[in-house]
């Protein structure tokens, strides 16, 4: 069955990856929908190779000066504008695959509505089933709608549990690189620039998902994502350290075999896999060479030094608004620390704190859910220093 496919943040990292992806594929596989929220100038670049149907803008300056682009090379593409813009180009095209790689909350009704419509969802914003998992796994059960995970961790459990039933897993085992602070002291990452985060040793990824990484809130977050997307216990998530991001996760059974999904760390590879799922099919790119392999090094996280893991078990095992909480705070905090008006390590202690301060409730709707989001940016800018 042809695919008609809607890519949410393709001006992005992983959406630029993406359409890589999808002009592999062929004809097969046909990009019906864009979105994005301000770079116009890459979108009508997008549009000119792609030719989608519509596209959706959510900056509406932008979406002003893309229709201008438009109208001047006769393009008959849609163009939909406003904060509701993607949701909008879900509910309306023809389209059976949706990617969600928009970083961050605002990916959150997009994704919500793809899932309603029980379309395949590859799942890139892990924001989403922070926020409103429950939310969002209710909604999948109601629709018939597949929710398959880009995260390369995500993915590769996804891969990994077709090698047993659910009932016979004993953990999950998350890998980490570690980030670019892996290796320094407590009162060195107390005077990290911005540049120092921005240095991931291993994967090319946008700057917020980067200092992420350097926090290892991404592995706090992947830990809450997990919890939901394979309805699993917290304390049966397990964080390891492995620099070398050979080996993107793995699955332990209680016959005590564990299984790994490895391959070069390019985000195309599960992305494809989203998109081809439950074929594989042949790309181009960097293979496993086990000949130049010479070791593979794994160690357990530092807590003390990377307090979001603590946390991100923490949220898993409450749910309720905590995620909401935590994630909202969490993307301030970057905000502020990429805009020079904190310093790195406040980033976890200014999340803790409204983590904390929040109202908590264990079963909230998308309103109460978008209030506790508000509350907490808003928060992070109270918060005490560390």
């Amino acid at each position: 069955m042809p695919k008609h496919m809607i890519i949410l943040g393709s001006t992005g990292s992983i959406g630029e990856s993406a359409l890589d992806v999808a002009a592999h594929l062929g004809a097969d596989y046909r990009v019906v929908g864009l979105a994005a929220c301000r770079s116009w100038e890459r979108m009508a670049e997008q549009i000119d190779t792609f030719r989608p149907l519509a596209v959706a803008m959510t900056d509406p300056d932008a979406a002003e000066r893309l229709s201008a682009r438009l109208a001047e090379t006769r393009s008959p593409c849609r163009v939909i504008a406003g904060p509701d813009a993607m949701r909008h180009l879900v509910e309306e095209l023809d389209a059976n695959f949706v990617l969600s790689a928009v970083v961050g909350v605002a990916g959150l009704d997009s994704t919500l509505a793809a899932v309603r419509r029980g379309l395949t969802v590859g799942l890139a914003n892990k924001e989403s089933l922070v926020v409103a998992g429950r939310l969002m796994v209710d909604a999948a059960a109601d629709s018939g709608a597949r929710l398959i995970p880009v995260d390369s961790e995500h993915s590769a459990i996804y891969q990994s549990l077709h090698s047993g039933r659910h009932e016979e897993i004993e953990r999950i085992l998350l890998t980490a690189s570690g980030g670019p602070f892996r290796t320094w002291t407590f009162e060195a990452m107390r005077k990290a620039t911005l540049e120092n985060a921005l240095k991931h040793p291993t994967w090319d990824m946008g700057p917020k998902i980067t200092i992420d990484s350097a926090t290892m809130m991404n592995k706090a977050l992947e830990i809450i994502e997990a919890r939901w997307l394979f309805d699993i216990s917290s304390e049966r998530i397990e964080v390891v350290i492995h620099p070398e991001s050979i080996i993107h996760s793995m699955v332990a059974f209680h016959d005590g075999s564990i299984v790994a999904q490895m391959g070069t760390p390019d985000m195309r590879t599960p992305i494809q896999y989203a998109m081809t799922y439950p074929h594989r099919i042949a790309r181009a790119g960097d293979r496993l060479d086990f000949s130049k392999l010479e070791r593979m090094h794994f160690e357990p996280p530092d807590v003390e030094r990377f307090p979001a893991l603590r946390l991100g078990h923490e949220v898993a095992r409450i749910g309720g608004t905590a995620g909401a909480a935590f994630n909202a705070a969490n993307e301030a905090a970057v905000d502020m620390f990429r805009a020079g008006k904190i310093g790195f390590l406040e980033i976890s202690s200014r999340v803790e704190d409204v983590l904390r301060r929040h109202e908590y409730e264990e079963s909230p709707d998308l309103a109460t859910l978008m209030k506790v989001d508000a509350w907490s940016r808003n928060e992070v800018n109270t918060c005490c220093k560390v």
